[in-house]
């Protein structure tokens, strides 16, 4: 019997909990007054300035190398024997 009261007071003051919240809110919000709404009419004029051109790649033969491929190549990680977990040898 002890369980069920506590589960009925813990129901109570979670609805209690979230009435407060919902009546805090609701006191909180209040509605804002318009601004009187005035038209202003404003004229912009843009230019179109040629963008300067970029640099491209220094690949002049699209079949050729890649320039900016890494001229180091590392080595390839060391491996086990198969059945070996502690690469012991």
């Amino acid at each position: 019997m002890r369980s069920v009261l506590g589960r009925r007071l813990t129901a109570i003051a979670g609805g209690a909990a979230v009435t407060a919240m919902v009546v805090l809110t609701a006191s909180c919000a209040k509605e804002e007054e318009k601004a009187p709404e005035t038209s202003t009419t404003t004229t912009t004029t843009t230019t179109t300035v040629a963008p300067t051109p970029t640099e491209k790649a220094p690949r002049l033969n699209p079949t050729g190398p890649n320039p900016f491929s890494p001229t180091v190549i590392a080595p390839g990680a060391p491996t086990a024997v198969p059945g070996n977990e502690r690469n012991t040898g």
